[in-house]
């Protein structure tokens, strides 16, 4: 389907169309409607499929410029996402007089009520920053929001954020549409939906697929000794237009920026211990191609639109399935190319398969291919021979009382695989 057979206001095609959206993506194309009838939702699909759209223009069309009032609340985990998420719908929206308007931490609450007053139609806010407006400033009108949006709602729960939703969705007493996005629905979500939506249409894209289809994933098997040179040769041998490499902490990230910033230009580097005010700023530079390169933790991989980016490297292997999935979908976006570059050691293979099979992944793999099935029968063979060995120990001297406390010598049977067995530590 495309937007022009959409019944959309002719200053919202024009934006869209102006916007270079022609087709909408099967999330758009199975929401639209939905969202336009007033109806609760529930909508899963892949990173980057485009739900930011598909909540944005709706939202737009349902909105009464002349009511001076806050008409649509998008909740959104992090500042970042409530940026990239006002920016969207301020395109959208341009042609129209509806005003959007984004709400976050470490920003001048002063500047913020003053646009408060001015008039917001679509107000984008961080859960803490306007529980702040609610409970402690109380200067915020929630009584005319027709719609609410919970973004990122897996995300949400992940960050703690689960009491701050409640709270929030407990002041919207009126009646209103809610409206539900995830990338993936952890059983945790399952209670809010009973509690606050009203028999909502369920939307599942990809539910067996969580890995964008454009998107090639490879894999490197290496030492970590030779992480740094396998990494320093692959930047200078591939074609990258613009690229992410994410390490599992701030001190693995700094230690990299400071091997490279030497040996490339336009390097930049993200973490979440920054101030707003420089986050911003590294973030929008990276936006505008003004960065080729950014070293980053997870800060970066959730929810951002990055439409430049051809390469997401992961110099640390991600620490599980749904983490790997929010780095790589920061490239392959809206159906567009993209490569996932992943390094691996004798660490990561044990879990490696898991990953391809849940992300139904088909790996390109550079340099040596290692046996998974050889690595995982090896593990085995190795927990095994632990387990026997910890079972033949003989026990110490002071653990030598049978499980009632009495002494053996006395004619008491001393259980030693019980005793054992309550203590030995579960091989992983």
């Amino acid at each position: 389907m495309k937007f022009s057979e959409l019944d959309l206001k002719p200053e919202i095609l024009k934006a869209v169309t102006n916007m270079g959206y022609e087709d909408l993506t099967p999330i758009q194309e199975k929401t639209l409607s939905h969202v336009l009838n007033n109806r609760d939702l529930l909508a899963r699909a892949e990173t980057g499929s485009g739900k930011t759209a598909a909540c944005g223009i709706p939202l737009v069309q349902m909105i009464d410029p002349s009511i001076n009032a806050i008409q649509a609340l998008i909740l959104v985990p992090t500042r970042e996402l409530a940026l990239q998420y006002v920016g969207e719908i301020d395109k959208i929206s341009r042609f129209t007089d509806v005003a959007p308007f984004a709400m976050f931490g470490g920003f001048s609450v002063d500047i913020q009520k003053a646009k408060l007053r001015d008039g917001v139609h679509i107000l984008v806010a961080t859960p803490g920053r306007l529980i702040d407006f609610l409970y402690r400033i109380r200067s915020i009108d929630l009584s005319g929001v027709r719609t609410l949006v919970v973004d990122e709602a897996d995300e949400m729960l992940k960050m703690g954020f689960i009491e701050d939703i409640d709270f929030i969705m407990s002041c919207l007493i009126h009646e209103h549409q809610t409206l539900f996005f995830a990338a993936t629905m952890p059983e945790e979500i399952d209670r809010l939906i009973k509690t606050y939506l009203k028999e909502p249409v369920r939307v599942e894209l990809n539910k067996e697929q969580v890995s964008p289809q454009s998107l090639a994933h490879h894999f490197q098997y290496t030492g970590r000794g030779d992480r740094l040179n396998i990494l320093i040769t692959y930047l200078k041998k591939e074609e990258i237009s613009q690229g992410i490499i994410f390490c599992n902490s701030r001190h693995h990230a700094e230690k990299l920026i400071r091997e490279l910033e030497g040996r490339f230009k336009s390097i930049g580097y993200i973490h979440g211990g920054l101030d707003q005010p420089r986050r911003t700023s590294i973030f929008e530079r990276f936006r505008r191609n003004k960065i080729s390169l950014m070293v980053a933790t997870d800060v970066a991989g959730r929810g951002l639109d990055f439409s430049h980016v051809s390469h997401v490297i992961n110099y640390d292997y991600p620490s599980g399935l749904e983490r790997y999935t929010n780095r790589t979908g920061r490239t392959g976006r809206m159906g567009r190319a993209g490569t996932a570059m992943t390094f691996v050691t004798d660490r990561e293979l044990k879990g490696l398969q898991s990953l391809f099979n849940t992300n139904r992944i088909d790996p390109v793999w550079h340099g040596t291919i290692p046996s998974l099935q050889a690595f995982s029968k090896q593990n085995r063979r190795r927990d095994d021979k632990k387990y026997a060995k910890k079972r033949a120990r003989p026990a110490p001297q002071s653990r030598r009382l049978s499980n009632n406390g009495n002494d053996p010598a006395k004619g008491e049977r001393w259980n030693r695989q019980g005793d054992l067995g309550e203590t030995r530590a579960p091989i992983s």
